[in-house]
């Protein structure tokens, strides 16, 4: 699979979530199912977000959609990028993996592996204050203009078990 031109002609949601998916598969050989993705406001600290979390209890990666609204409208070379890097964090937390520093570097190996050490999915998994300046919480907490999570239908399209 070229994951370069994968993640460049990717159009939705469904589309990088399954070039995450594969890429853990082929870097640890383990994957996860049944995982759903929602889209929510969860605020914001002046200018900083949490970019995205992952609920253990409801096997549930939810993004926070003021930055992914922002890097769409304001740089939209980098949206593709981010949302891997995103999904792929969330991903290998889903896998059971919690310590932080561990999943960075796990991110950061995967991503380089398929991607190479100066593609910009790489270069964010090593530094994504770099292309995306202050994405972590800080003081003056904003808070969710709406708490509800919008579900994204259709995302693990591998592991699809019913009749059409």
């Amino acid at each position: 699979m070229d994951y370069k031109k994968s993640l460049e002609k990717a159009k939705n949601f469904a589309d990088i979530f399954h070039l995450v998916k594969n890429a853990v598969k082929n870097c640890l050989g383990t994957d996860q199912a049944g995982l759903l993705l929602g889209l929510s406001d969860l605020g914001a600290y002046g200018n900083d977000y949490l970019g995205a979390f992952y609920s253990f209890d409801a096997n549930t990666i939810v993004i926070n959609k003021r930055p992914l609204n922002k890097i769409k409208n304001a740089s939209p070379s980098l949206y593709n990028p981010y949302l891997f890097h995103v999904l792929l964090h969330e991903y290998v937390h889903s896998l059971g993996i919690v310590e932080e520093v561990q999943v960075r570097q796990i991110v950061y190996e995967i991503t380089q592996k398929h991607f190479g050490k100066n593609h910009v999915a790489t270069q964010m998994a090593f530094d994504l204050e770099k292309f995306i300046p202050n994405m972590t919480f800080e003081d003056n907490f904003e808070p969710p203009e709406d708490l509800s999570i919008e579900f994204v239908s259709g995302i693990d399209r591998d592991n699809t078990d019913y009749i059409m």
